[in-house]
């Protein structure tokens, strides 16, 4: 196995999604080095500052250049960053007029920040898709099990009935507000970065703001108020976005697999056999969400240790976020489309949930005859009776209301009974479905009618 599972051809597939993996090569990250360089060259052409000829020149240099990798990586040993040695095979390949004005006025963490930004960027556009198929396919399912009665459980015991809409109506709805969060976030992480040696843009005088504009302008950018060099809380919310999303994306799973065990046997998920054991079918793709979401919680800790950076330039922390925010990026996409693959094969087995409440002889309905009983007793004398007969019914010596009703003798023509069945116990469970369904339209917005699930 390589030092990098994601980066392998073999594993990378459980580890990582091929539209987000595609932008982390080497290629991808030195063309977007090179992005920056020529649209810096733009900007500052356009300002004045340099000729035209020599923008020109750097942006068709930029676009057809194939970096020679092994000299870089011995550059990269010596200077920490990779752009004094790509600067140094890319000079030699221009006109000589145009060498002076490559790289202009930036400093290094000016041209990796920002192709950090653009790459970050594309990547977000992958995973917003991937993210909108999820939540697509969860309010499909809330629709169609709007009413599948199923147990609700609370310390993994069954406590109250639920349907499986709610319970995807409450897989769905972290996965709105992380949506919502997402676009929050863009509007602050999509910024050109461009401070120069020490975040003063000295070297371009009294223009160093208009470049930064002008930058901006040529890579659909934002400018900051102030450089960002050792200002690396974008980069946390980041991080922390995707390990949200991974963390929402695990609950899911580790509920796939616990309705998937062999006892309960409410979901399934498609393959996942054994080796020896034919009868096997092992939630081996909520194992992969899982696996994501918890590697990603130990990579956000890193990334909020390397937050912490000295002065006007840091040290360490900048290598730390290049070994943990591509890997979050990944991880995020992997379990993203792992996901859609489980909610496009799940298996709803509203039989096995209907058997899973009818087996357990009314017990669940013990909240409701407690507070049915009320009107004739006091609430602790209510909860005292309920709580005996649910003993009872659990030990299979009958159905919780008949064993409640025997005990209450003549108050039992009292109480309602027939109100007092699962069914009928749901509280006001298709609001909070169609609550959840009405925040995905208003989050997912205009979806062709063929594309509406």
């Amino acid at each position: 196995m390589p030092l990098t599972p994601a980066d392998s051809a073999l594993f990378g597939g459980m580890f990582t999604q091929p539209d987000v993996a595609a932008l982390y090569t080497d290629d991808a990250y030195l063309r977007r080095l090179m992005q920056v360089e020529a649209a810096l060259a733009r900007a500052q052409a356009r300002l004045g500052l340099i000729p035209t000829a020599s923008a020109q020149a750097i942006t068709a240099l930029a676009e057809q250049f194939h970096v020679d990798v092994r000299p870089l990586s011995e550059g990269l040993l010596q200077d920490g960053v990779p752009v004094p040695a790509l600067l140094a095979q890319l000079r030699p390949a221009l006109p000589e007029a145009a060498r002076e004005h490559l790289h202009f006025g930036a400093t290094t963490q000016d041209i990796v920040d920002t192709a950090f930004v653009l790459g970050a960027r594309a990547a977000l556009g992958v995973l917003r898709r991937l993210l909108l198929d999820v939540t697509d396919a969860l309010a499909a399912l809330a629709r169609t099990h709007a009413a599948t009665l199923m147990p609700g459980r609370t310390h993994a015991q069954q406590a109250l009935p639920i349907t499986f809409g709610l319970k995807a109506g409450g897989w769905l709805t972290p996965l709105l507000r992380h949506l919502d969060r997402l676009s929050e976030l863009e509007a602050r992480l999509y910024t050109v970065s461009f401070g120069g040696a020490a975040g003063t843009l000295a070297a371009l005088g009294e223009r160093g703001l208009d470049v930064a504009s002008a930058l901006a302008q040529e890579l659909h950018l934002a400018v900051p108020p102030t450089p960002w060099h050792t200002q690396r809380d974008t980069v946390l919310e980041l991080a922390a976005w995707l390990t949200g999303v991974c963390t929402s994306l695990g609950k899911l799973a580790q509920d796939a697999i616990l309705l998937a065990q062999s006892e309960v046997g409410e979901l399934a998920e498609r393959g996942g056999g054994s080796s020896t054991m034919p009868q096997k079918q092992n939630p081996i793709t909520s194992e992969l969400i899982l696996a994501a979401a918890s590697t990603a919680a130990g990579l956000l800790a890193a990334v909020a240790r390397s937050g912490i950076q000295e002065h006007e330039r840091g040290t360490h922390g900048w290598q730390v976020e290049w070994l943990t925010v591509p890997q979050l990026l990944g991880l995020t996409g992997a379990a993203l489309a792992h996901t859609a693959r489980l909610l496009t094969g799940v298996q709803v087995n509203a039989g096995r949930m209907a058997q899973n409440v009818t087996a357990s002889n009314g017990v669940m309905l013990a909240e409701a005859l407690s507070f049915a009983l009320s009107t004739v007793m006091s609430r602790e004398e209510a909860h005292s009776t309920v709580k005996a007969a649910a003993r009872r019914a659990a030990a299979g010596e009958g159905h919780l209301t008949k064993l409640v009703r025997q005990d209450l003798g003549a108050r039992a023509e009292a109480i309602a009974w027939t109100d007092l069945t699962e069914a009928r116990a749901l509280g006001v469970t298709d609001l909070f479905i169609q609550r959840a369904l009405d925040e995905y339209a208003r989050v997912r917005g205009p979806v062709p009618h063929q594309e509406r699930p």
